[in-house]
């Protein structure tokens, strides 16, 4: 087996001050070490960057300032940043030190979560953001694996200040790479605020209560995608039996605009508070996965322990000194990963003898509400003054027989009227009426309806309900069908006397795509223009669909022909009659082969010319006189030398056997004769 090369960082300190330790874990960014820091004798966690990021000037400067900025959040569920710098080679922070596992390990572990569980990890998670939020800080990356749980139970959000100091680089994929949490608006690259961190917990919740991420892809690109077209579905889509808080909660956590989403953190944590309070235990126990013999222990199912009032518990303290007779108890639920002394909810006894879950207040809370408590005390509750119990009595009854009448008339108004829940149903691919029939059949009597494009769904049909089929709500709440007007149809851009690239791009611009390309030859039009196209300007069309177009090949090429040696007249008319245009050069030039008057030479000789070229033709004006000398007497060989160097052609002629090789006559002798012409020589 090979053996994996040792990290050279283990065991060497950095800046003098930090010994590292082990490696932890290795991500997009940056390497975590467990070290220690040797100043304060502790275990920190120290973040290594990369080493492309470490060597940005800019990025240093931005994550300095960051850093700064993140470390002035002191909250238990925020990691704190202790420290950082930058080396020669390298930049690190120094961050607290969480001995225990991440929320990754608890969905891989766990699966689906129950309300209770989800809820209760939700809420540290969800207080941690409201604290960085009221600081001016944006995480812009919250996701399970930036969520760190301890062993004893507490849990903080992690990486603040990195996140947003990486976003500014201009590396931005390992951040971004993050698809299946990141907000629709930081997809669309409009910038993200404390709404996008919103969001991203809201995936995070589909997942805690489903074990799943509601969007998936084989490219990042296709999920991210997917967040700024689709809706999170209901997480009791995947997970029957869960209730419909939890569904509406995920919904309004993952709108697709920022301005429908909770403000903040601190918006979020209300709302969220308020839920877990009003859930009964069987709807905070739905759902989930089954229980795992190794589950941790947080994963308990959130039972209740009583604790007796005189304990010494708060709960306790409280009851004994409230000074009424009946002995109360409080019960406190362990949380998902809280150690005691640091529960989220508290189970107050109520007079019914059953439980309210309230949220755990802070100390300042807690004085304030005994200050309160204090002043309600002192203040009168009773009037002065004589009484008529029988009158008193009279009222009483009164005032039960109207709350009798109005508690039936509410019980029937929220089971059986207009206040009781109903399902809204499927209604997709119906007409309008039918739709409205089955509506009403399920009492839903407030239906509207609205115009949408469709694709797939015929025009006049449903394509689907708001909210969407399945959903549980109250009868008077209203349902609008979504009604289909067809597909959107895109009108086709007139593209004639465009180049062929900008008809392409016209067409892309327009929804439309570019269909067959053909070619013509046109004495007009530039080559590379649209002459035509199929379909014609104007029209409405679906998405994509193709225009066929011509385009111009320019004019056509002509061949020119030989024309040398023909006469003028016939040159010219050979010439027209192909649509080039003959020219006769000014001079004239003499040749021994081409009579008078015809074309001695033609310019340009062959290739191709377009109809309108010019072909310059020069005429022949014979052949040139040359004066024959007289050779008698002269030998033979120097004489047809002599002949021929004057462009004369000659002719021997042997007398006698032309034994002596003398010239004894010649014909012609002494007078012009023309250049090329023939001169008879007789030799004895």
């Amino acid at each position: 087996m090979q053996e994996v090369a040792k990290d050279p960082l283990i065991g060497s300190t950095v800046d003098g001050r930090y010994l590292v330790l082990s490696k932890v874990a290795r991500g997009g960014m940056s390497t975590v070490y467990l070290a220690k820091d040797i100043r304060l004798n502790r275990n920190i966690a120290l973040k290594i960057l990369h080493p492309h990021l470490a060597v940005d000037n800019a990025f240093i400067e931005r994550l300095q300032r960051e850093a700064w900025s993140a470390a002035s959040l002191s909250h238990p569920h925020v990691v704190q940043i202790h420290d950082h710098g930058a080396g020669t080679g390298h930049a690190y922070l120094v961050l607290e030190y969480i001995d225990g596992y991440t929320l990754r390990d608890v969905i891989d572990t766990n699966g689906a979560l129950t309300p209770r569980q989800a809820l209760d990890l939700m809420d540290p998670i969800v207080e941690g953001l409201a604290a960085a939020h009221s600081a001016g800080l944006v995480h812009r990356d919250v996701k399970p694996e930036n969520v760190l749980i301890s062993h004893s139970g507490w849990v903080k959000i992690g990486d603040f200040g990195l996140s947003r100091a990486v976003t500014t680089n201009t590396n931005t994929a390992t951040l971004l790479g993050t698809v299946a949490y990141i907000a629709p608006e930081l997809v669309n690259g409009q910038g993200g605020d404390a709404r996008s961190d919103i969001y991203s917990a809201g995936i995070m919740l589909y997942e805690l209560l489903t074990g799943a991420q509601p969007f998936r892809g084989t490219v990042p690109i296709a999920v991210a995608m997917q967040h700024v077209r689709d809706d999170v579905p209901p997480p009791s889509a995947a997970v029957p039996g869960l209730p419909a808080e939890m569904d509406e909660l995920v919904r309004y956590m993952s709108e697709k605009d920022p301005d429908n989403r909770p403000a903040n953190g601190a918006s979020l944590l209300e709302d969220l508070r308020h839920i877990r309070a009003t859930l009964t235990p069987a709807e905070l126990d739905a759902g989930g996965s089954s229980t795992r013999a190794d589950a941790p222990a947080w994963a308990d199912g959130g039972v209740t322990e009583a604790i007796p009032a005189g304990s010494g518990g708060e709960a306790g303290k409280l009851a004994a000194d409230s000074g009424d007779t009946t002995v109360l108890a409080a019960a406190v639920h362990p949380t998902s990963v809280l150690p005691a002394g640091r529960r989220l909810y508290v189970d107050e006894a109520v007079p019914d003898g059953g439980t309210e879950s309230l949220p755990r207040l802070s100390k300042r809370e807690q004085r304030a509400g005994a200050r309160a408590r204090a002043k309600a005390a002192a203040r009168p509750v009773t009037t002065l003054g004589p009484r008529h119990p029988r009158r008193r009595a009279l009222l009483w009854v009164l005032v039960v027989l109207i709350l009798g009448v109005l508690g039936a008339l509410a019980g029937w108004y929220l089971a059986l009227g207009p206040g009781a829940l109903a399902t809204v149903p499927n209604v997709h691919n119906k007409t309008v009426a039918q739709a409205q029939a089955m509506l009403h059949a399920e009492g839903f009597d407030l239906v509207s309806t609205t115009d949408v494009f469709s694709e797939q769904v015929a025009t006049g049909m449903v394509v689907d309900t708001d909210p969407v089929h399945g959903t549980s709500q109250r009868r008077f709440q209203g349902v609008t069908l979504q009604v289909s007007k067809g597909p959107v149809l895109y009108p086709v851009p007139a593209l004639g006397g465009m180049t062929l690239e900008d008809a392409k791009a016209a067409l892309t611009a327009g929804h439309l795509a570019v269909g067959s390309v053909g070619g013509i030859y046109d004495e007009k039009a530039p080559a590379g223009t649209v002459l035509s196209q199929d379909p014609a300007a104007g029209g409405g069309f679906r998405a994509n669909s193709k225009v066929n177009v011509v385009v111009s090949k320019g004019p056509k090429p002509i061949p020119v022909p030989t024309v040398v040696g023909k006469t003028s007249d016939d040159a010219r008319a050979a010439l027209t009659s192909l649509g080039l245009v003959p020219e006769i050069a000014p001079g004239q030039v003499n040749s021994a082969t081409i009579p008078a008057g015809s074309v001695a030479s033609q310019s340009p000789q062959s290739g191709e010319l377009t109809a309108g070229g010019k072909v310059t033709l020069t005429l022949s004006k014979g052949p040139r006189m040359v004066m024959v000398p007289d050779l008698v007497g002269k030998q033979v060989g120097a004489a047809t030398a002599e002949l021929q160097a004057l462009g004369f052609k000659v002719q021997v002629e042997n007398l006698l056997g032309g034994f002596f090789g003398t010239v004894r006559f010649q014909d012609p002798q002494g007078v012009e004769a023309p250049e090329g012409s023939t001169v008879t020589l007789k030799v004895i």
